[in-house]
């Protein structure tokens, strides 16, 4: 196995220490109530503490450093996003969507329990999230939490992740060019991991162009995580990954991979890692765990 450079153990050591404290402010977050109503809980927790990379989450707590954000108000809000990613990733394996067996080397929520429990475990991340951002305990100005629940039920409705899975339920049946493949990813996939760079501005009252740096630095990170996938799509190891594997092509749905080739594919994704690692600039080392984030995203197998 190689060694790992300085940077990359340093990044491999704060994500590790992030997901810890994401997955201990999940669970104090999401109790299993009492009553019959405990099943939809326990759901809600089997689908969000199941391990993961936390990465939106990361980014965070790791924007919100930039701006000595309060670390509990950080946590809070990672935890939120977090909810809404794995709120999606529960109705995205349903039948009537993507029809997954396995999540994260488990069975998909669905599996677990049933379709109807899966359905309404998602709903009620959903709605947790938004109480959660809502909260006095999220941030003392309440202009800023009414600006957090805005921002993220933008990034998750239908102009963001919502609009973009609709179209990748239709994109086998559409001819699709790059293009036409990067709005869908930037809406499906982009639109909450720019939330997750925007959010510690948004806590931090940041200046616009402080904003918009990180804004920039997501689009970028956001297309080169879903090139990412496509390529672990046809190289990776479905163990390895936790899922299954190669869907995509047996659907007949265009990717970055199937447009651009393997080689091309890999080259743009690192290119678009450089491009977010300049617009870090304005922020010097202090987003240096931010550029390694960056091409962790490109270089990563799960």
């Amino acid at each position: 196995m190689p060694r790992m450079s300085p940077q990359s153990r340093r990044l491999s050591e704060a994500l590790a220490a992030a997901a810890a404290q994401v997955n201990a402010e999940l669970d104090l977050l999401l109790q299993a109530g009492e009553g019959p109503e405990r099943r939809v809980h326990e759901a809600m927790r089997y689908a969000t503490l199941d391990g993961g990379k936390r990465l939106r989450p990361f980014l965070v707590i790791q924007s919100a450093s930039l701006f000595n954000v309060s670390p509990s108000s950080a946590l809070r809000v990672a935890a939120a996003l977090e909810m809404v990613h794995c709120y999606s990733l529960v109705h995205d394996d349903l039948p009537c969507m993507d029809d997954d067996d396995l999540r994260r080397g488990r069975p998909t929520c669905h599996k677990k329990f049933d379709e109807a429990t899966a359905l309404l475990a998602g709903d009620g991340l959903l709605t947790r999230a938004f109480e959660v951002l809502a909260g006095e305990a999220t941030h003392c100005d309440p202009l800023v939490r009414c600006q957090l629940v805005g921002e993220l039920a933008h990034a998750a409705g239908g102009q963001g992740m919502v609009g973009g899975q609709m179209v990748d339920l239709q994109a086998a049946s559409l001819t699709m060019d790059v293009n036409d493949i990067t709005r869908l990813q930037q809406m499906k996939t982009g639109r909450l991991i720019s939330f997750g760079c925007e959010a510690g501005a948004i806590l931090g009252k940041a200046a616009s162009s402080l904003r918009l740096a990180l804004k920039n630095y997501a689009r970028e990170i956001g297309l080169a995580f879903q090139i990412a996938d496509d390529i672990l799509d046809v190289e990776g190891d479905a163990k390895q990954v936790g899922k299954a594997l190669r869907k995509d092509a047996e659907a007949g749905k265009a990717t970055f991979v199937s447009l651009l080739g393997i080689d091309r594919a890999r080259a743009q994704a690192k290119m678009l890692a450089d491009q977010a690692c300049r617009h870090l600039e304005p922020f010097g080392d202090k987003a240096d765990l931010l550029r390694s984030t960056a091409l962790y995203i490109v270089e990563r197998r799960t």
